[in-house]
């Protein structure tokens, strides 16, 4: 299992396409790091974005059909799993896939008023996930500043436009000084500059077509707790040389002591290695959920191009014996 910090986010561009005319739902309001992750994705930004109050609701309307899409973020370096996003795709959807990932830096901003000077700020006003991301510049830098709670880091961004109040900074993306008029007092505040957040589009029903780099998502529960059985299901990806990208455990919401696995691997449905490796698991598991497969944001595909081969050569050894027989 390879961390994937070891090579940089590659762009999804060049290997999807995308209905410039479909509708995409995103966690707004406008300025939001969702929205600077669509709009760093030029076919994305140019369909037609939905801002709506949480996850759940972007998901949700995609389920339902109201948007062709929704766009959400699934993982950040720092923090971890997005629950919103993991468990309405595990327990709640049945018919929404993921259709690409897209991977952004989580820079932050100290915005202010046009014209303000850092001595002027007494309040600064953000998520408390955002400041908690900027511990050591509040302390050193504004440590005489009251820091105040909103609901999202555009929310500061736009409660501040809207404010006219020169004692007062947000701490938000820069998209959002974009959005609302607003300067950049200082840049990239956080604690930790290598942050990243992953997203994903998802979408109803359809499969991705594979691009020949792809990672593929899915769900197991243990058909038994039994001693032995999470290393069953991870010999199946070590048998075929399938890398794991990310292994996690989640409640299964059958009891206190049930939990169920989530697993990205290398390779796409439609790759042998990975359809033997997961028909193996269906026999053995029985409860299988398929989250999708689709273009990755990471590394090379010198790996899965190695399992290719490998599977074709050996294909090709064994039909040879077989052609023999009788």
């Amino acid at each position: 299992m390879r961390h994937k910090q070891d090579h940089g986010p590659v762009s999804s561009e060049a290997v999807t396409t995308f209905d410039p005319s479909a509708t995409i739902g995103y966690l707004g309001p406008q300025g939001t790091f969702t929205e600077q992750a669509l709009c760093g994705e030029p076919d994305l930004a140019a369909a037609d974005l939905r801002p709506y109050g949480s996850i759940v609701e972007v998901l949700r309307a995609a389920e339902r059909g109201d948007v062709d899409y929704g766009f959400a973020a699934i993982e950040n370096m720092i923090e971890g799993s997005v629950n919103a996003t993991l468990d309405t795709l595990a327990f709640e959807s049945d018919q929404l896939l993921i259709q690409r990932e897209v991977v952004i830096n989580i820079n932050l901003n100290l915005l202010t008023l046009p014209g303000v000077s850092a001595e002027e700020i007494t309040r600064v006003r953000s998520h408390p996930v955002a400041y908690a991301q900027c511990r050591r510049f509040l302390a050193d830098s504004l440590g005489h500043a009251t820091i105040e709670a909103t609901n999202s880091t555009a929310d500061a961004a736009r409660e501040l436009a809207s404010s006219g109040r020169r004692d007062t900074a947000a701490i938000a993306p820069a998209r959002s000084a974009e959005v609302y008029g607003l300067d950049v007092l200082v840049a990239d505040i956080e604690d930790h500059p290598d942050n990243q957040t992953r997203f994903v589009l998802v979408g109803r029903d359809r499969i991705t077509a594979p691009s020949g780099h792809d990672k593929t998502s899915i769900l197991i529960h243990q058909r038994s707790d039994a001693p032995g059985s999470l290393v069953g299901i991870l010999q199946e990806f070590a048998a075929r040389s399938i890398n794991l990208t990310r292994l996690e455990s989640r409640p299964s919401r059958q009891g206190l002591g049930h939990y169920c696995f989530l697993i990205d691997c290398e390779g796409h449905l439609s790759d042998e290695v990975v359809a033997d490796a997961l028909r193996n698991i269906h026999m053995k598991q029985g409860l299988v959920k398929f989250l999708g497969s689709y273009p990755s944001a990471y590394g090379t595909n010198e790996v899965q191009t190695a399992n290719r081969d490998g599977v074709r050569d050996a294909s090709d050894w064994l039909d040879e014996l077989r052609s023999r027989i009788g």
